[in-house]
């Protein structure tokens, strides 16, 4: 892979990840990771390999401060970052257009595919111009009850700590960046992601509070919206998203296709022999976006364009 850098429309910067393939008009497909994610992150290389067998273009934009740098601007990144999703896949896509690239598809991984269902609800009919088909996996789409979640039982002594190791240095160096952002000393006593989102993220991004970004920024309640094909995959046994959260046909629209296995965990669903893989999720959900480009069983190689 190599890297650019792309200065933002406010004066910031994102670092976007991308691997070719045998010419720029094969299909682009556009990962959007999840919280504290990263092209290195074990399904982002997953992708790339399945990529890579495939001949498919693929780009990795990173979310601001999450590319091993911190971002310039008094803010992060958080689960409704439809913004931000936008003016980076129209980007991608005046690039790809230029060089004669039909097909534009894109994934989100936990955090980064509730932004990206957020995003084609809030366009309606207009994402049809920027992206051709999209997919979500194990994403949090009703962020309140995933918020719940994660701060109870194992996953309060597993999974929170996790995350907070990581998001409170990077909390930390905003602050030293800008003095008096947030309440430091709030931010370093928090003890779950509700109490971190309540002093950090909300305030930083326009939110009232924790509740209050919850709610406005959850994907599921405008998933009606949805206009391009969507694939919507969750395992019901998501220590993260609850299976009664997850969204069921009343709650999206035709063009939303549903996937919710019993098992996969949390961007799991790993395959074979001990100690397994984790490449059939990436097969499966790459199967489905390519039968959409008229690519039933694509290899390596194929003519495109």
């Amino acid at each position: 892979m190599h890297r650019e850098r792309w200065t933002t429309p406010d004066g910031d910067f994102i670092d976007v990840d991308k691997q070719m393939a045998s010419s720029k008009k094969r299909p682009l497909l556009v990962l959007f990771h999840g919280l504290e994610g990263s092209s290195d992150s074990h399904y982002a290389q997953a992708f790339a390999d399945w990529a890579h067998e495939h001949d498919v273009q693929l780009a990795i934009p990173h979310f601001r401060g999450c590319s091993g740098q911190i971002n310039l601007s008094p803010r992060a990144y958080h689960s409704g970052d439809h913004e931000e999703i936008d003016w980076v896949l129209k980007r991608l896509r005046q690039v790809h257009k230029a060089q004669q690239g039909e097909w534009l598809l894109a994934v989100g991984v936990s955090l980064g595919g509730n932004a990206l269902m957020r995003w084609a609800a809030e366009q309606g009919h207009e994402a049809t111009k920027t992206a051709d088909a999209i997919a979500s996996i194990c994403s949090p789409l009703d962020l309140a009850m995933s918020g719940d979640a994660i701060g109870k039982g194992l996953n309060r002594y597993i999974y929170t700590p996790m995350f907070l190791k990581s998001m409170k240095p990077k909390a930390l160096a905003k602050w030293a960046q800008f003095p008096g952002l947030f309440d430091k000393d709030a931010m370093l006593n928090a003890k779950d992601i509700y109490e971190f989102d309540n002093v950090f993220t909300a305030p930083l991004h326009g939110f009232k509070n924790t509740l209050d970004y919850w709610a406005k920024a959850s994907a599921k309640p405008l998933m009606r919206a949805i206009h391009l094909p969507a694939l919507v995959l969750n395992a019901q046994n998501d220590p993260f998203v609850p299976a009664s959260s997850l969204p069921q046909h009343k709650d999206v629209s035709r063009s939303v296709t549903l996937w919710q296995p019993e098992q996969g965990g949390h961007v799991g669903f790993a395959a074979g022999p001990w100690p397994g893989h984790v490449r059939q999720m990436p097969n499966k959900v790459g199967e489905w976006l390519m039968k959409l480009v008229g690519e039933a069983t694509p290899m390596k190689g194929a003519a495109g364009g």
